[in-house]
């Protein structure tokens, strides 16, 4: 967005003040939405409210994010440091977690009493594992914030979906190796997200438990150590469920799992998106180059953006973590996403309309040099040799 608005000559200039102020509601409403539509449906015993957020997730969010097309505007950078002090935006993040929790106790209950057909069960999963999904983006937010109270609510969130690691692992983890080979949420080009999916998974929890055991080992501590973060954040998931399965019974616990199962694949699937092909150089001294602006995929869709903390602006985010959402900026160097998360997540999971978007973007970005690209191994001298420039005749 342009720098403060032009005033009369000698008039004093207006404060800025951000047009999408009360458009961050739209995010805790989406999980208020979810626990409204558990209601609704235990009121009705119809299956349409189980199917009402996943045909907003995957429909609506998409088909308006086409409609409004992307939105490069940035806070004037004078506004910036009055901006992230507005205890408002923070509130924004935290209310979405009372309505998370209620939302997962909703689903135990339709799954623990109500009889459910594969439609509706299917749908229960969606709702449920849905906005679980999307807490993760929340949890995001807060776990890379000084404040330890914010720290400590990043975990509580991850619990319902079972991916408490999460926190260790992307924090000290992926924004140190993002964009290289070595990173396990960094996706390679020719790689397709059901390739990716069971290695960033598994890989994810290998390096989160190796950076904590290695923090435990410089204090002198056993990894097995109440100290332990991991150990703590899925502590946190066990007394959840546990409880829950007193509350509603047993039964629930596969409910959860599922739900999890799914819930932690749209984090997933999202990291896929994120960093697709895009590696950092390495430099004499066999180092990688810092994190800058365009070692990530952007998008500046609008509506996509309200709902996500603007996490797809997250270009910006690599190059400066502890930036709050609602200070993030659009660069025109960064590589562009074509649309936003939710219709890239769709094309993500068919993995020939993924390539055909998005390999010739990673080839542009690097000039048809795909030797300067993260590249799926099997695929490398294909990949290479079918992008490299021709000489014209």
């Amino acid at each position: 967005m342009s720098d403060n608005t032009l005033t009369p000559l000698g008039a004093p200039a207006r404060p800025w003040r951000d047009p999408r102020r009360y458009l961050w509601l739209l995010s805790p409403f989406f999980a208020f939405s979810a626990a409204w539509h558990l209601l609704n449906f235990q009121r009705t015993g119809e299956v349409f409210w189980l199917w009402l957020l996943p045909g907003i997730m995957y429909g609506v969010i998409p088909l308006v994010d086409a409609l409004l097309g992307p939105d490069d505007r940035n806070p004037p950078e004078a506004s910036v440091a009055t901006l992230e002090a507005d205890n408002y935006y923070r509130a924004i993040v935290v209310a979405f977690i009372p309505f998370q929790f209620a939302a997962t106790a909703l689903g135990c209950a339709v799954a623990a009493s109500a009889p459910l057909t594969p439609a509706g069960w299917i749908g229960l999963i969606l709702t449920v594992g849905g906005i679980n999904g999307v807490a993760i983006n929340t949890a995001h937010e807060l776990g890379h914030k000084r404040p330890r109270w914010e720290r400590w609510l990043s975990r509580v969130t991850l619990a319902p979906v079972a991916y408490g690691h999460f926190y260790t692992e992307h924090n000290r983890g992926h924004h140190l190796r993002v964009a290289t080979p070595q990173d396990p949420a960094s996706a390679r080009m020719g790689e397709s997200f059901w390739r990716f999916l069971p290695r960033t998974m598994w890989g994810g929890l290998r390096s989160a438990w190796h950076i904590e055991a290695g923090r435990m080992a410089q204090r002198g501590l056993p990894a097995w150590h109440w100290r332990n973060e991991v150990l703590q954040s899925w502590s946190m998931t066990v007394l959840l469920y546990g409880a829950l399965a007193v509350a509603f019974g047993a039964k629930v616990l596969l409910f959860l799992a599922v739900q999890a199962f799914y819930g932690a694949s749209l984090l997933e699937v999202v990291n896929y998106i994120e960093h697709y092909g895009l590696l950092r150089a390495r430099r004499a001294d066999g180092r990688h180059e810092p994190c800058d602006v365009t070692h990530s995929w952007n998008s500046s869709h609008v509506l996509s953006n309200l709902f996500l903390y603007q996490l797809q602006r997250h270009s910006d985010h690599h190059a400066h973590p502890g930036r709050r959402y609602q200070a993030l900026r659009h660069f025109a160097q960064s590589p562009q996403l074509p649309s936003g998360y939710s219709a890239m997540l769709l094309a993500a999971y068919v993995p020939p309309l993924w390539f055909r978007l998005m390999d010739p973007r990673v080839a542009a970005h690097y000039g048809g040099d795909l030797t300067r690209a993260n590249l799926h191994p099997s695929r490398r001298e294909a990949l290479i040799e079918r992008y490299r420039p021709r000489a014209r005749p």
